[in-house]
C-alpha cells in the first residue's frame, strides 16, 4: 500500500492526491517547499525546516494557512499515519488556484501538501568511492531576482544545471554565482578540506542555508576542526585535499573528481569519512 498524501488537512490515496490545474504552483512555480528526513521515526531538525519554510513564504509574500506548530504536527501525524520510520518528507505550499494571469491577488486557497516516502539520491557505492562532478555553465540565480535562500517551487535553474551534469555522465554539478564564485551544487551544499581546515561558501555566495550544512558545521566544530565560511572559486575546489557535499537527501557524500581533475588522492578523505560517521550517529540518536 502506497503512503497517503496530506492535502489541506485531509489524507488522500496517491492516485487521488490532486490540486487544481489553475494552481499558481503548477502554472508559475509560485510556492515554497521543504525536503525533510525522518530516522527511526524521529523527524530530523523539524523546527529548523518549518522555520525555513515559513521564512521562504514570507520572502515571496505567501501566507501559509496554518501556524508553525500546526504544520509540525501535520508533518509528524502524516508520517505516523503512513507507518514510516525512515522516510523522506516533502512539504509543499502553493499560492493556490487563480487566473491564467500572473497577479497573485487573484489566487485563493493556498494548498499545503505533505508527501512521505522513501528516497535514495545517490547509489550506496558512491558514499564509499566518491562522486564525480562537473561545473555547470548555468549559474545560480542572482540574489536580486529570486534569492537562492528562498526554497521556491521554481527549480528550473537547478534542473538545467543538473541536466548538464547528466549529459557529462555525472550525477551532480557545481554551480557558480553571478560573480563566478563557487556557490553550491544543484541540490547540495559544498565543502572542501584544506590543510586540516574545512571551508565552505558563505551565505552571501548565493546559496541555500542548508540545514544539513549547519548540522555538519556543528559536528566539525565539536570534533575540533576549524570551519571557515568564505568566498571560494574553482581553484579552491581543484586544489582541495578533500571535498564533500551535504543535503537532506544526500546527507554527507564525498566528491573525488571535479571537471576531470582528481581531488586530493582521488578517494574519500579521512575528515569526510569522520563527518559522515558523526552525522549518522547524530541522526540515529547516538549523539546528542
Amino acid at each position: 500500500m502506497s503512503p497517503k498524501v496530506y492535502i489541506g488537512g485531509k489524507l488522500y490515496e496517491k492516485s487521488e492526491a490532486k490540486v487544481s490545474v489553475f494552481d499558481h504552483g503548477l502554472l508559475y512555480g509560485d510556492g515554497v517547499f521543504e525536503g525533510i528526513r525522518a530516522y527511526s521515526g524521529r523527524v530530523f531538525r523539524l523546527k529548523q525546516h518549518v522555520d525555513r519554510l515559513y521564512d521562504s513564504a514570507v520572502a515571496i509574500h505567501l501566507q501559509i494557512p496554518m501556524t508553525r506548530d500546526a504544520m509540525a504536527a501535520a508533518i509528524t501525524d502524516t508520517l505516523a499515519h503512513n507507518k514510516l520510520t525512515n522516510a523522506y518528507i516533502r512539504v509543499v505550499v502553493t499560492r493556490g488556484a487563480g487566473s491564467l494571469g500572473l497577479d497573485p491577488r487573484k489566487t485563493t486557497d493556498p494548498q499545503v501538501i505533505i508527501i512521505t516516502d522513501a528516497i535514495s539520491l545517490y547509489p550506496e557505492e558512491l558514499y564509499e568511492h566518491g562522486l564525480k562532478i562537473i561545473t555547470a555553465a548555468t549559474i545560480r540565480s542572482h540574489p536580486n531576482t529570486v534569492n537562492p535562500r528562498v526554497k521556491s517551487l521554481n527549480y528550473l535553474n537547478n534542473i538545467l544545471a543538473k541536466m548538464e551534469g547528466a549529459n557529462a555522465g555525472c550525477l551532480e554539478a557545481l554551480m557558480l554565482n553571478h560573480k563566478g564564485d563557487v556557490a553550491e551544487c544543484t541540490g547540495d551544499n559544498i565543502f572542501i578540506v584544506r590543510k586540516g581546515e574545512i571551508h565552505t561558501p558563505s551565505i552571501d555566495s548565493g546559496i541555500l542555508e542548508g540545514i544539513t550544512r549547519d548540522a555538519v558545521i556543528e559536528l566539525a566544530c565539536e570534533a575540533g576542526y576549524k570551519v571557515v565560511e568564505r568566498t571560494m572559486d574553482r581553484y579552491d575546489v581543484y586544489t582541495a585535499d578533500e571535498c564533500f557535499l551535504t543535503g537532506t537527501a544526500a546527507e554527507v557524500i564525498p566528491v573525488v573528481e571535479c571537471d576531470g581533475r582528481p581531488l586530493g588522492t582521488g578517494s574519500p578523505g579521512p575528515i569526510t569519512k569522520e563527518l559522515l560517521k558523526r552525522f549518522h550517529e547524530l541522526v540515529h540518536g547516538e549523539r546528542s
